[in-house]
């Protein structure tokens, strides 16, 4: 069976025609505002974001470069003893203009643990008082400013002095645990300093540079999770754990040598006090009786004025 062949194609076909629409036409009259839109939507975007992040890490002016803080318990409110640390402190921070936090233990919430834990909230404290100060220079209640020359921002945090002092590649807590401090870490990465005693890790004198990362440490510091650890030495221990456990912040501490900043009374648990040196520590001092801590303190009572020309 045969079949017709199909018609041939014409050898001239119509010229081509688009398809009508007005998809196109829309996009070429609108694509000014579209282009506009987005690029507003782009700037707000930023605006936003860069304000949120200067926000988050405001620039800090240095003013007071440090603050002071000390924590009493209350049982050494309002004694002659009392009223001796607080002139030692009010003296050393007016001569330098420092600023100052002297607080009491039941000033803070501490939910049931140990007062001692109250130095952690007093510093976080302190960084909300000063927003704007350089360093905060923790000491303990049981101590006294001896050499009213020295300057933290220079004594202990300046870079050349720092980078010297830094125990690296150290034992966290000594004398052979596995966790020491970093190598390679320069003093300018460091915002946290301690010094470490006959036990290990001592929290009486430290120091803390105002910042994020302070407020980071401290919040982790004073999280319920370690208060309720029920630590025999509390907060210290706690310390010597996050230490350990946290490369986030062994990252940014420097362990110095004790009597750069922490010396003691009494050679038995660490570093003995030499003239000359910033701070004596009473460690371990008692409450009454012949080593109480205001006997221990009235002993270099007469020094510390002399030094700092308030003799009387």
């Amino acid at each position: 069976m045969h079949f017709a062949y199909p018609p041939r194609k014409d050898s001239h076909p119509l010229p081509f025609r688009p398809r009508r629409s007005g998809v196109p036409r829309i996009r070429r009259s609108h694509l000014k505002s579209i282009l506009l839109f987005v690029l507003a939507i782009i700037g707000l975007i930023w605006l936003f974001s860069g304000s949120s992040k200067s926000n988050g890490h405001r620039s800090i002016s240095g003013k007071p470069p440090v603050v002071v803080v000390t924590v009493f318990d209350d049982k050494y409110d309002n004694t002659a003893y009392s009223k001796q640390i607080k002139d030692n402190r009010l003296q050393y921070a007016e001569k330098h203009g420092y600023g100052t936090l002297i607080a009491r233990a039941s000033d803070y919430d501490l939910e049931g643990a140990p007062s001692s834990w109250a130095k952690v909230v007093a510093m976080r404290h302190a960084i909300t008082k000063y927003p704007d100060c350089k360093y905060i220079w923790y000491l303990d209640q049981h101590a006294l400013i001896m050499n009213p020359r020295s300057r933290v921002e220079e004594h202990v945090m300046g870079t050349r002095k720092l980078e010297e002092m830094m125990l690296k590649d150290h034992p966290v807590v000594p004398p052979d645990s596995i966790i020491k401090t970093f190598s390679h870490v320069r003093a300018r990465d460091i915002d946290f300093v301690a010094t470490q005693d006959k036990d290990g890790l001592a929290t009486t004198s430290m120091v803390i540079k105002n910042g994020e990362w302070a407020k980071f440490f401290l919040d982790t510091w004073f999280d319920p999770m370690y208060r309720s650890y029920n630590f025999q030495k509390a907060e210290t221990h706690a310390l010597e754990h996050i230490v350990q456990w946290h490369p986030t912040i062994l990252s940014k501490m420097a362990i110095i040598p004790q009597r750069v900043v922490n010396a003691y009374s009494m050679p038995k648990y660490g570093a003995q006090y030499n003239d000359g040196d910033i701070a004596i520590v009473f460690a371990h001092c008692t409450g009454g009786g012949t080593k109480s801590c205001a006997n221990e303190a009235e002993r270099y009572s007469q020094q510390w004025r002399a030094s700092f020309g308030t003799e009387h």
